[in-house]
């Protein structure tokens, strides 16, 4: 075979190694910045309030743009898995946590994305409670959860905001400037 078909056909192989990233051990904690001095500690997945295995319609907007996706989710007590595709099935990622170990492969979004952000915002719409308030207090960050309305406050600013129904559940960052609206059947 010559030097340029064995290129050519490393080239796609490298494309996509060079996609994919694993972060965290099972010793180390993963962490995001809720605010700029508010450090909140990703939570295992043990926390989450009921197992999750369904398709959901994703429309997100930040910065004046609008991105839109489908992913089928599959969440329980021993891990998060998130597959993303566009509107024709393309996949355009996937994401799995899982022992305190995250790995994510996109062929589409920028490496700089961190995947424990999309964890962060997953785990502030699904999990329970009172394990979402230890982690937010021991941040600096106050936590209110009323019926199907989850906020979250510095002081008394509002930074997250997020609102549950059996079929759509939105989150709306206002410190961060992004929202997102999860469609799916949430009973």
């Amino acid at each position: 075979m010559s030097e340029k078909k064995v290129i050519i056909l490393l080239i796609p192989v490298l494309i996509y190694l060079s996609s994919c990233a694993s972060t965290g051990t099972g010793d180390k904690q993963l962490f995001v910045y809720l605010t700029n001095n508010s450090r909140y500690v990703l939570l295992p997945p043990q926390g989450i309030e009921k197992p999750l295995d369904m398709a959901q319609y994703i429309s997100a907007s930040y910065d004046e743009q609008e991105y839109y996706f489908n992913a089928w989710v599959k969440a329980d007590e021993t891990s998060l898995e998130i597959s993303l595709f566009n509107e024709l099935g393309t996949a355009m990622g996937e994401l799995s946590y899982r022992g305190g170990i995250i790995n994510f492969s996109s062929p589409v979004f920028p490496r700089s994305l961190r995947p424990e952000y999309i964890i962060a915002d997953f785990q502030l719409c699904f999990y329970n409670p009172l394990p979402l308030r230890e982690a937010l207090e021991k941040c600096g960050l106050v936590f209110e959860a009323r019926s199907n309305t989850r906020r979250i406050f510095k002081g008394k600013d509002l930074i997250i905001e997020i609102e549950k129904t059996t079929s759509a559940v939105r989150l709306v960052n206002q410190l961060r400037g992004y929202a997102y609206i999860l469609k799916g059947d949430f009973e």
